[in-house]
């Protein structure tokens, strides 16, 4: 049977109470935090964290000797797993975020990783292995065209410029809000359809000339 040497760790708590003068609570704690004087500190063992495990060697008694093994999800610390999961929830957030400014659907890409980072989070809270990744995520997608509202705006101020039709209407005149629906109008409104399908037989003919370069060429 192998034998592994792993190290594990818990969080033990210094604190220390002292007191500072400043106009307000920010500026106290501020005061508190940039104190280097921990002479005063003492251990708080009744809010020590979670016994976790922060190394994992193959052999006896082989910490810091060899190449460590990776750890197992579920026994590191629960604080670091939900930091990290955090950022991977704000990265999905923004990807939805900026796809409903865009007057868009989720993709399904998004949905897919939105569906991995929710059984995660179950797993973090239950002390569980990460949950693999999907084995069938959808293929990504590619954007043909955008369209961006700063620069609809930008296409206001040059018609007025010269479109006589308008005068005594300035470029701040037209609101956000009215951009926002003439955005949203013609996306509803114009068929593209024609245009992408004719960007996708090129890009098919692309990909076969590709292949067809790479077979031949080795």
């Amino acid at each position: 049977m192998p034998a592994y040497t792993i190290e594990t760790t818990y969080t033990l708590p210094i604190f220390r109470h002292a007191t500072y003068f400043a106009d307000t609570p920010e500026a106290a704690c501020k005061a508190a935090t940039s104190d280097d004087n921990w002479e005063s500190s003492k251990k708080d063992h009744d809010s020590s964290g979670e016994i976790h495990v922060t190394g994992v060697w193959e052999g006896e008694n082989t910490a810091y000797a060899g190449s460590p093994i990776t750890i197992p999800s579920e026994f590191d610390e629960s604080v670091q797993r939900r930091a990290h999961h955090f950022e991977i929830l704000l990265g999905l957030l923004k990807i939805l975020f900026h796809d409903v400014q865009a007057a868009r659907s989720p993709s399904g890409d998004w949905l897919a990783k939105s569906s991995w980072a929710i059984a995660r989070g179950e797993a973090i809270l239950a002390y569980a292995p990460d949950p693999a990744e999907p084995a069938d995520a959808p293929k990504p997608s590619h954007i043909l065209a955008r369209l961006e509202e700063e620069r609809v705006r930008s296409a206001i101020v040059a018609v007025l410029e010269v479109d006589r039709d308008f005068d005594g209407l300035s470029p701040a005149s037209v609101s956000d809000a009215e951009i926002q629906s003439a955005c949203a109008s013609v996306v509803t409104a114009m068929d593209l359809s024609d245009a992408v399908s004719n960007a996708e037989f090129h890009a098919a003919m692309a990909a076969i000339r590709a292949a067809h370069r790479r077979l031949h060429e080795g």
